[in-house]
């Protein structure tokens, strides 16, 4: 366990961080209904947000009070084939892998790319994408893809509405569930931890983070920034993270949402990260539940 004295934490909440707003996380695999299936018995429920543009997936979700949402995605019953083969997390969802990726949103895309470009980051140009409501509602946004890899694995990718945002995020009109307030932290998986550090730092201007060790979990974890993003590092060859990085590269391994109410939730295990405890729930992927901050 790693024991901060409150004039650090305070001197690091004053620190200068990336404006991180996430958009949403995204879990994968093969099947949407199971994966709902999963979650409802974890004690979350979802609704059905429709087919996605690319003729290959459809999703469901829960969306929170702060805007964010769990966004579950598998592959369409009546799905185009070819389409899966060529999709960019076809091996996440074929490999059942759950946390696959996620989304930074932002008001002003075309700012934020050329942002990044100065920074020396690679970003793409952005490219429309969409999906049809099951009440007939079509949602259109445009994003970017930041850095070489998988787009929204190692990096976020960065997505702007162009139809409201709320019609996307609230399809009944309201969050999905009030009993969280968002998706607080993405734990991403990585090779090596100061490498990853170093790409971070360059592409948001961030403070040298936050370290420390978890066993049980299996890593050396690096809390960056505003502490919306955790990087974790296998601690041998042999740990889960490890066999996860050989198998889906690095890309998200965890997501941990902020609970009102966090006593609610009791885990089948339980962590203690720079200071907060996690209870980890049983939703056939690691999900983590912390106090709201």
């Amino acid at each position: 366990m790693v024991r901060l004295a409150l004039p650090y934490l305070l001197a690091c909440s004053l620190l200068p961080a990336a404006d991180w707003k996430i958009d949403h996380a995204t879990v994968a695999g093969s099947d949407l209904k199971q994966l709902q299936a999963a979650l409802q018995k974890a004690g979350i429920a979802t609704v059905y947000g429709g087919a996605h543009t690319s003729h290959a997936t459809e999703m469901a979700l829960v969306s929170f009070p702060d805007g964010s949402y769990l966004e579950l995605m598998g592959i369409r019953a009546q799905s185009d084939t070819p389409a899966i083969g060529t999709f960019e997390w076809a091996k996440f969802l074929t490999g059942n892998a759950g946390p696959c990726a996620w989304a930074l949103r932002d008001n002003n895309l075309a700012a934020e790319v050329a942002r990044l470009r100065a920074a020396g980051v690679t970003v793409s140009e952005p490219a429309a994408g969409g999906r049809r409501r099951p009440d007939g509602v079509t949602l259109a946004w445009q994003s970017s893809t930041i850095g070489d890899g998988i787009r929204g694995t190692f990096f976020p990718f960065i997505i702007q509405d162009r139809t409201p945002r709320e019609q996307r995020v609230y399809p009944e009109g309201r969050p999905v569930s009030r009993e969280f307030r968002g998706v607080a932290r993405v734990v991403i998986a990585v090779r090596n931890l100061e490498e990853a550090i170093k790409r971070y730092r360059q592409a948001y201007g961030l403070p040298a983070p936050i370290k420390q060790v978890d066993a049980a979990f299996g890593a050396q974890l690096a809390l960056m920034g505003s502490g919306s993003v955790v990087l974790a590092a296998p601690l041998n060859a042999q740990s889960w993270l490890a066999e996860r990085l050989d198998q889906m590269g690095e890309a998200p391994c965890a997501f941990i949402l902020a609970a009102n109410n966090p006593a609610k939730w009791k885990g089948a295990s339980k962590s203690r990260w720079f200071g907060a405890e996690i209870a980890w729930l049983d939703a056939g992927w690691r999900l983590g539940v912390e106090a709201a901050r």
